[in-house]
C-alpha cells in the first residue's frame, strides 16, 4: 500500500477492529475443520416440481381463483391428493404475481332425490349499449348442474316468462319439483298453465328470507363475479353465446366446493393426468384454462 493509504486505513480503522476481525477468522476456521458434518433429516421432500409449475401455471391462468379451487383441480386433474396448505406455501414461494393483473336450508332437504328439484330466477344485465337484458337461469339443485339459460329484452310479462322457461330446460328431462321466489311475476295465469302442462309442483320460497333460496342466488353471483362482469355482450345472441359457453366451463370442468371437489356434471369420465405430458384448455374465450391431456 502506498503511505497514504496507510495514514488513511490507519484513521478508518482501530487497531481493536482488527484483531477482532481476525479472532473471528480464526475461530471460522476451526469450526469449519473440525465441526460435525450436519446431517438432512430423513422425511418428505415437499412438492415435486412438476406438481409446483402445475399450481403456478393454474394460478396463472386463473388469478381469481382460491388454494381451496386450485387444490381441488389439481386433484381432480392428476389425482394427486393436495391440501390447500400445500398450495398457498407454494404460490407463496414460487408466485409472483404480474402488474396489472349456517345449516342446510330446507330445499336442499328436499333436493336429496337427484334431478328431482329444480330452482330458478332472474336477473338483469345490461349490454355495452345500456340496454336491458334478463335472463332466466334454471340449475338442478342437487347436482349444481346449470341446466340452462334464456334471454329476453324488455318488459317481462307471462308469456315471455314461459317461454323463455320452456326455452332454457328443452331437451332436459322434467323434475318433479321446481323452486321459485315470491315474485309477481309467477302469479301470472300463464306461468301457473305452463307447469301444469309439464306436470310440475312449485315450491316457494319463504318470504324475505334470501337464505332459502342460497343455491340459485349464489350461482347468480357466480356468473356475474366469473364472466359477465369480464366481458360486454352487445345483442340478446350474443349474450345467449356467451352464457351457454360458460355453462359448458361450469358444468364440465369447473370444481365446486359444495360437492368437495367434483364437477356438477359427473356423467363425462375424467382421465387422470401425468404432469410430464399435459397441455392447458382455453374456455369462454380464454377468460379461464384447465389442464387436458397432451
Amino acid at each position: 500500500m502506498r503511505p497514504v493509504r496507510v495514514v488513511r486505513s490507519a484513521i478508518v480503522f482501530k487497531t481493536s477492529t482488527l484483531l477482532h476481525f481476525h479472532k473471528m477468522l480464526v475461530k471460522q476456521k476451526y469450526r469449519m475443520l473440525f465441526s460435525a458434518k450436519r446431517v438432512r433429516r430423513p422425511g418428505p421432500k415437499g412438492p415435486t416440481k412438476e406438481l409446483i409449475d402445475a399450481v403456478v401455471g393454474m394460478k396463472r391462468r386463473n388469478c381469481t381463483w382460491g388454494c381451496k379451487r386450485i387444490a381441488q383441480q389439481i386433484a381432480l386433474a392428476f389425482a394427486v391428493d393436495i391440501d390447500k396448505d400445500v398450495v398457498r406455501r407454494i404460490l407463496a414461494m414460487h408466485f409472483h404475481p404480474e402488474a396489472g393483473s349456517g345449516g342446510p336450508s330446507w330445499l336442499s332437504f328436499i333436493g336429496h332425490a337427484k334431478d328431482s328439484l329444480w330452482s330458478l330466477d332472474l336477473f338483469r344485465c345490461e349490454s355495452a349499449t345500456l340496454r336491458t337484458y334478463w335472463v332466466v337461469i334454471v340449475m338442478d339443485q342437487f347436482t349444481r348442474r346449470i341446466v340452462g339459460f334464456a334471454v329476453h329484452r324488455g318488459v317481462v310479462e307471462g308469456m315471455a316468462l314461459c317461454r323463455m322457461f320452456n326455452h332454457a330446460i328443452r331437451t332436459q328431462t322434467l323434475p318433479k319439483y321446481l323452486s321459485s321466489d315470491n315474485d309477481p311475476l309467477y302469479r301470472f295465469q300463464q306461468w301457473q298453465a305452463n307447469l301444469r302442462v309439464l306436470e310440475i309442483e312449485e315450491i316457494k320460497t319463504v318470504p324475505y328470507v334470501p337464505l332459502s333460496h342460497p343455491f340459485v342466488e349464489r350461482l347468480i353471483g357466480t356468473v356475474r363475479r366469473e364472466h359477465l362482469d369480464q366481458t360486454l355482450f352487445w345483442t340478446a345472441a350474443d349474450l345467449e353465446e356467451k352464457l351457454r359457453a360458460f355453462q359448458h366451463y361450469f358444468n364440465r370442468h369447473r370444481v365446486h366446493s359444495g360437492l368437495e371437489g367434483r364437477l356438477p356434471d359427473a356423467g363425462e369420465d375424467k382421465t387422470t393426468l401425468d404432469f410430464a405430458s399435459y397441455r392447458w384448455h382455453r374456455h369462454c374465450r380464454g377468460l379461464y384454462q384447465t389442464p387436458i391431456a397432451a
